[in-house]
């Protein structure tokens, strides 16, 4: 059976991702987390080899026995999968998940999304929506924990997923109060009801516009929770539909796992960034936006993309339009990533 190191992601979303992968590969994993030189930066932006971008503590746990495969994420680990191929003597496999940024012959196998515009190759797996552990039996499990919260709330029950902020786009009062009525319009037409989950992402001023505007019965997660476990694999569970902001590809993928009526929310401009809809004004998005159209791709990413092929491939609306049955893919996006690593170590 083929030994897996898992280079630990040092951001949470890319965390999530290779751990699903690694899960549901269901392989013997050493886990490694490593701590980093914040200074050192050239290893990274130069596609090398090296150790050199980790302190001395983590160069120490890297030994051999070599593993049959490595797994990480992130561009401060590439130059140290690399070197682990390299000291195998290439037979350690070596797949990255999200954006590459090394020459895409410098990996064995790439698992990307749209957002990051990764040109076709042979090493490259580009699925539409990010790797989550988001199963069935989770689902179910979250279902019986969370009865006495939401069982009692009117049906249909509408999740109101919300992010943040994300490169051009801003999640601000005027969106969160936005989205507050739409979904209360939504709810309020079918006698139902909400069930709102908000993020670290999501900024206090937001919160207090998106509950100031939801005028139906509902159920309301304000992060942190100030103690109170997070109810987020319970509002998947017990909603009947979901709305999703649009700046979150994770939550979306997190979504459209449950097999449920998914629309996403429009934060303003995601469709069309000359509209008019009145929206946040962030600096940070405004420089994105030049970012996104002036500069080098490979700096930025585009989440349109991402809403673009969910809303063709009819697995997701927007927000405004009639909800429809979703196309449930034959496949997910999961079960190809274990079939194209399963396939690059010879055991598909």
């Amino acid at each position: 059976m083929p030994v897996i190191w898992l280079i630990d992601a040092y951001r949470a979303g890319e965390r999530g991702q290779v751990r699903a992968l690694v899960d549901a590969l269901g392989w013997p994993c050493k886990v490694k987390v490593l701590s980093y030189r914040s200074h050192v930066f050239l290893p990274h932006a130069l596609g090398q080899s090296t150790l050199r971008g980790i302190t001395f503590e983590s160069a120490a746990t890297l030994s051999p026995p070599w593993p049959d495969l490595v797994i990480s994420s992130g561009v401060r680990n590439e130059p140290i999968c690399r070197w682990i191929r390299a000291q195998s003597g290439d037979r350690t496999r070596y797949v990255h998940v999200g954006r590459p940024w090394g020459a895409l012959d410098s990996f064995d196998l790439v698992i990307t999304t749209p957002q990051y515009r990764v040109p076709p190759h042979p090493n490259v797996l580009n699925n539409m929506l990010t790797l989550h552990s988001v199963t069935a039996p989770r689902l179910a499990q979250a279902r019986i924990q969370w009865e006495s919260m939401f069982a009692d709330l009117p049906g249909p029950r509408f999740a109101v997923m919300v992010g943040g902020d994300s490169g051009p786009f801003t999640l601000g009062p005027q969106a969160a109060a936005r989205l507050g009525a739409e979904a209360s319009r939504v709810a309020k037409a079918h006698g139902g009801s909400l069930l709102v989950s908000t993020s670290s992402r999501t900024c206090s001023a937001a919160q207090d516009a998106l509950q100031s505007a939801i005028t139906v019965p509902s159920y309301f997660y304000r992060w942190p929770g100030e103690g109170l476990e997070n109810p987020y694999e319970g509002i998947l569970a017990w909603a009947d539909h979901l709305i999703v902001t649009g700046d979150s590809i994770a939550m979306l993928s997190e979504a459209l796992a449950t097999g449920k009526p998914v629309a996403i929310f429009d934060l303003g401009g995601m469709r069309d960034f000359h509209d008019r809809t009145v929206r946040d004004f962030r600096l940070g998005g405004a420089l994105y936006a030049a970012l996104l159209r002036w500069f080098w791709q490979p700096l930025s990413r585009d989440i349109t993309l991402v809403h673009s092929q969910l809303h063709e491939s009819g697995c997701a609306t927007w927000m405004e339009e009639a909800r429809v049955t979703p196309k449930v893919p034959a496949q997910t996006d999961l079960q190809r990533a274990v079939a194209a690593v399963r396939k690059l170590l010879g055991k598909g």
